[in-house]
């Protein structure tokens, strides 16, 4: 199973950038831009595990995230991986104080299961496009100006989701296979 640990994000969401990729992918160069509805607030990417991962992970990850608080999440700005004079990934931004602690539970929980531990240290972002081919100064400021100007209710995040990631010839197809509340809540 291909899997990763993410936070879902709420309709009203997607509706936003979903219209915002629109005009980007209208007026911006051509990249591999990522489908509205295909977005997550990922937290870790486990790769390729074996279904026994996911009853492991029950184990180890539920009492981390009972004793931790629902998130306030607010979503805003944009930049680039990994340096905007050299951009590969464009990417969506925002505020989560206590999603760190979210991502470090996520961690400990799966490098305890065996998984290899994440190299980089959490950044919150969601990635809008994966640029192929260099995008001059212009787009640049354009993409961020353009995404600056999205405007995102604040939603609160109470649980994590685990998904199954399926590759498909259209992109690939995401099933939750586990939930986890987060504060003990239901």
């Amino acid at each position: 199973m291909r899997l990763f640990v993410a936070v879902e994000l709420p309709e009203a969401v997607h509706e936003v950038i979903g219209r915002g990729l629109g005009v980007l992918r209208r007026d911006l160069p051509p990249s591999r831009w990522v489908r509205s509805e295909a977005m997550h607030l990922t937290l870790k990417f486990l790769g390729e595990q074996p279904e026994a991962l996911v009853g492991k992970l029950e184990q180890r990850l539920t009492p981390h995230l009972a004793v931790l608080a629902p998130v306030a999440v607010s979503l805003g700005g944009g930049g680039f991986f990994p340096h905007p004079r050299r951009p590969r990934v464009a990417w969506l931004g925002g505020r989560a104080p206590g999603l760190e602690d979210w991502a470090a539970a996520v961690e400990e929980a799966t490098v305890a299961c065996g998984v290899p531990a994440e190299t980089r240290p959490f950044s919150l972002h969601l990635t809008l496009a994966r640029i192929e081919r260099p995008w001059g100064v212009r787009a640049v400021d354009d993409f961020l100006h353009a995404v600056e100007r999205w405007q995102f209710e604040p939603f609160i995040a109470r649980e994590l989701v685990l998904f199954e990631s399926r590759l498909q010839p259209g992109g690939a197809v995401y099933t939750a296979v586990r939930r986890w509340p987060v504060g003990g809540g239901g």
